[in-house]
């Protein structure tokens, strides 16, 4: 093992390491008055780290030269796509925190380190290639997002989530350890690409053994609840309603990139020689978490809760990319996650614009009646993010969701295409009475509360990428997403 390479390979990693445990030397001696500090460095942390795995997906770089560590990481251009997206979002959970935190005085110098610890375990998570290196990484996120869903301590809804959270995520690591103990006992190795040459020797000699294939369930499970996939979804909407806004941000964003890239690499990588054998349970995850994230969001009345159900509606059409197991259907998912992010990022910063006139945040639906009355430009990008969410042309959302459709197309699965277009159907309606309750109801003047300037800046950038000029990025995105998607594929 070349240990000067690893090292290299792993820069990022080491960087957001040794920033985050400076950064704790810090909060240390500074306190939270050090807070604005610490969070604007760890932004200029992910800034870095960006240079320094953007040339890994420029190149495509594939092959020997991106293992690390005896093979169990692989800094790709999968990998970098994944990382670009995961600092991207984390950087805007960062700039969007302070000004929400201050007003009830709750703005702690732990917030950015924890976000930054969470982003190097969701670092490892998109470039791990065993099974230990999968779970480090998975476990160091989830270690941080507990502790972040709790973080506002005043109030008993975020206590909440943080248990519930927890409880549920410790179930869920369970399962995915005992599926992962399956697969090496089956296996009797934990290197993807190992058990992806055992699993094809027992394919070929007489078909998949119970035990191997009782392993790749269990461990999808895992990683469904991680992705909020149904029917592993249940803790989604509490979490999200109960969890400052700031940390609903960042657990829709980031944390759902990771956890679908480490999705898609053991999925394709891993168990791709066996795709028949996962094929039937993604399908069904994915046509399942389109209905049910549809019908849940239709009778909520929170705002929170209602994107809470639409990240598991889009979680489903993504998932179809997936079930596609063809380098195209990871390119299409790969594009629907860039868009994605955008789409999330500018609907949360939104909710987090919608305040009173004392600063309390605005959560029910039904307090944004009228609300383009005094608000237009905030309800403009609000509306732009509901039609974008629903798939509507001419926003960028469609363009996610049609690549999603067309790579099923292409794979043969017209009937699993066809479900998702109609059960689209289903999902408008919730986005679109969002807009009608902006515009045409009656105003109920609660939300009139003023907004700082770097959320105003942040939903700006988000309407642009979703709005039609977005579609000037689909010939980049989309070789980007080609480059990333065919190492998956070709990984040696």
């Amino acid at each position: 093992m070349d240990w000067s390479q690893s090292l290299r390979l792993v820069a990022p990693e080491e960087l957001l390491s040794l920033v985050g445990l400076a950064l704790l030397l810090v909060a240390a001696w500074g306190g939270d008055k050090a807070s604005r500090l610490i969070t604007w460095a760890a932004v200029a942390a992910l800034g870095v780290c960006a240079v320094l795995v953007a040339p890994a997906l420029c190149s495509g770089a594939s092959g020997p030269d991106t293992v690390a560590f005896s093979g169990q990481f692989r800094a790709d251009a999968f990998a970098s796509f994944a990382k670009l997206l995961i600092y991207a979002a984390g950087a805007a959970s960062l700039i969007v925190a302070p000004a929400f935190f201050e007003r009830v005085r709750a703005m702690r110098a732990e917030y950015p380190i924890l976000i930054l610890f969470a982003l190097l375990g969701m670092g490892m998570m998109v470039s791990a290639t065993d099974l230990l290196t999968l779970y480090i990484g998975l476990e160091l996120n989830s270690l941080s997002a507990y502790v972040l869903a709790a973080f506002l301590r005043s109030d008993d809804r975020s206590a909440e989530a943080g248990l519930k959270y927890f409880v549920l995520g410790a179930l869920a690591s369970g399962i995915l350890l005992f599926g992962m103990s399956l697969t090496y006992g089956f296996t009797g190795t934990t290197s993807f690409e190992g058990i992806s040459t055992a699993l094809s020797a027992s394919g070929t000699g007489g078909g998949l053994s119970h035990g191997a294939l009782f392993g790749i369930t269990f461990m999808l499970a895992g990683l469904a609840f991680k992705i909020s996939a149904v029917p592993f979804h249940m803790w989604t909407p509490d979490v999200y309603e109960g969890s400052p806004t700031p940390v609903t941000t960042f657990f829709a964003t980031a944390p759902k990139v990771a956890a679908l890239a480490l999705t898609m690499r053991v999925s394709l990588s891993a168990f791709g020689s066996q795709a028949h054998a996962w094929q039937q349970i993604v399908i069904f995850a994915s046509l399942a978490s389109i209905v049910v994230g549809a019908l849940g969001a239709i009778g909520q009345q929170n705002i929170k809760r209602l994107l809470a159900y639409s990240s598991i509606n889009n979680v489903g059409f993504m998932l179809i990319g997936l079930a596609a197991a063809t380098p195209q259907g990871a390119s299409a998912m790969l594009v629907y996650l860039a868009i994605y992010v955008a789409m999330s990022v500018g609907g949360f910063v939104a909710v987090l614009m919608l305040k009173d006139a004392d600063g309390a945040p605005v959560e029910n639906i039904a307090d944004l009646a009228g609300l383009s009355r005094h608000r237009k430009v905030l309800s403009l990008c609000l509306a732009m993010v509901m039609f974008s969410l629903a798939g509507i042309p001419p926003l960028f959302g469609f363009w996610g969701k049609f690549v999603v459709f067309q790579a099923a197309v292409q794979a043969g699965m017209v009937p699993l295409a066809a479900v998702g277009i109609a059960a689209s159907v289903i999902g408008a309606f919730y986005y679109i009475k969002i807009v009608k309750i902006l515009y045409f109801d009656e105003p109920a003047n609660k939300a009139t509360g003023k907004s700082d300037w770097m959320h105003q800046a942040l939903l700006a950038l988000s309407a642009l990428i979703i709005s039609p000029a977005g579609y000037l990025l689909t010939k980049w995105l989309g070789h980007y997403a080609d480059s990333a998607a065919a190492v998956l594929f070709h990984a040696v």
